[in-house]
């Protein structure tokens, strides 16, 4: 049973008999009144179930257009598009796989990973869930990718011994609550110990907050993937996926691109605490905080910590690293309100970016406080130091 209707209707939604009634409701405005007259009109030839399919598929299709080009084409579900991989970080990932023998995509979903492991190499996906195959395979034929097939199995029971090599996204919420602990997944810890026993050659989607065994962090190579200013993905690379097996990695895709900037290394190396702050301060990507690799990227960049166990770091040159948002130091005191807003003020700064490591304030609240008036722009940064909390006005690089 899907979201909004039963199996059959999702094999509507899907075939050629829908696809009029997709185009109408896509040429409506994005308003209100538009969603409204549309469902009206709708309803009386398709009735109430599959208008609501209907409209609520173009809503997904719209929402969707972040993490898949051809996202005007594809279907969803709410629950499936929020789990699916979007179309870059699949792209990077499907790289790492052989082109040559037989993929395995299991809990493949809508397709995010399946169709980009089908441009690689023949890939076979799987999932336990009906209405997700449907969609799979009518995303794959929509996108006119004849080396990738689906079937309904469960993925615990599918021979991986059979392929090349294996990629399983779990599902976190089989109970209907998402959780990061293994042992609550489908298919659970164990079964992934057994499928990886049978076929090294893996690589496990995970939540970027999931924990892994020991033996995982021994024999895999554990890496955080990083899209348009979020950690999107932990991915555990098994075998010859692996590139550095026993470290961590953090990747960040660039915008607009597939391009990617990676750090590996081991996690939480000790930053060395500089003695005041240089022209320059750095936060480390999502991807980089998610993988404890702050100190390996600060030894490559050369860079300090400005305050221990606070993620922000100082040095006087400019660092072009993808992995590093840079800020120009303009000026720096100890925070208060009042002696905050004179500056602001003083200055001109009316637009203010606010934000803030290791302390219990919040951006909103600070900003309300601090209501700035004028036609400039600035960052402002705030951390603890010395047991007080430091502000550092800045400009982005």
């Amino acid at each position: 049973m899907g979201e909004l209707g039963n199996i059959i209707d999702y094999r509507w939604l899907v075939s050629s008999e829908a696809a009029p009634w997709l185009e109408r409701a896509a040429e409506a405005e994005e308003t209100p009144e538009s969603l409204l007259k549309t469902n009206i009109a709708l309803r009386g030839d398709l009735g109430t179930q599959r208008t609501h399919l209907v409209i609520a598929q173009i809503q997904l299709r719209r929402r969707a257009r972040q993490k898949f080009r051809q996202a005007d084409r594809m279907f969803f579900t709410r629950q499936l598009l929020e789990q699916a991989t979007e179309e870059r970080i699949a792209k990077y990932k499907a790289a790492r796989f052989p082109q040559q023998g037989h993929l395995l995509d299991l809990c493949c979903g809508i397709g995010g990973d399946l169709i980009s492991l089908g441009l690689r190499a023949t890939t076979q996906g799987v999932d336990r869930d009906e209405v997700a195959t449907t969609l799979a395979m009518a995303n794959c034929e929509t996108l006119d990718l004849k080396s990738a097939s689906v079937l309904v199995d469960d993925a615990a029971q599918v021979a991986v011994d059979d392929f090349t090599a294996w990629h399983l996204d779990p599902d976190r919420r089989p109970e209907g609550h998402r959780s990061t602990r293994l042992t609550l997944h489908e298919p659970d810890l164990s079964s992934m110990e057994r499928l990886l026993s049978t076929n090294q050659q893996a690589a496990i989607k995970l939540a970027s907050a999931t924990g892994v065994p020991d033996s995982w962090k021994a024999e895999a190579e554990l890496e955080w993937i990083s899209t348009r200013g979020e950690c999107r993905q932990q991915v555990a690379w098994f075998g010859d996926l692996a590139r550095t097996p026993g470290q961590r990695a953090a990747t960040v895709i660039i915008d607009g691109s597939v391009n990617a900037c990676t750090v590996r290394g081991e996690p939480n190396l000790v930053t060395p605490t500089a003695s005041q702050v240089g022209r320059y301060v750095f936060e480390p990507n999502a991807a980089v905080l998610a993988a404890s690799l702050t100190g390996q990227l600060a030894i490559e960049a050369e860079l300090e910590a400005i305050a221990a166990n606070i993620p922000y770091l100082t040095g006087d040159q400019p660092v072009d690293n993808p992995l590093l948002a840079g800020f120009e130091v303009v000026e720096t005191m100890p925070f208060t309100i009042r002696r905050v807003r004179q500056y602001l003020r003083k200055q001109g700064i009316g637009r203010l970016e606010v934000k803030k490591r290791g302390v219990r304030l919040t951006p909103e609240h600070v900003l309300a406080e601090l209501s700035p008036t004028g036609d400039r722009a600035a960052t402002l940064l705030l951390m603890p130091i010395n047991k007080k909390i430091l502000a550092i006005i800045c400009q982005r690089l």
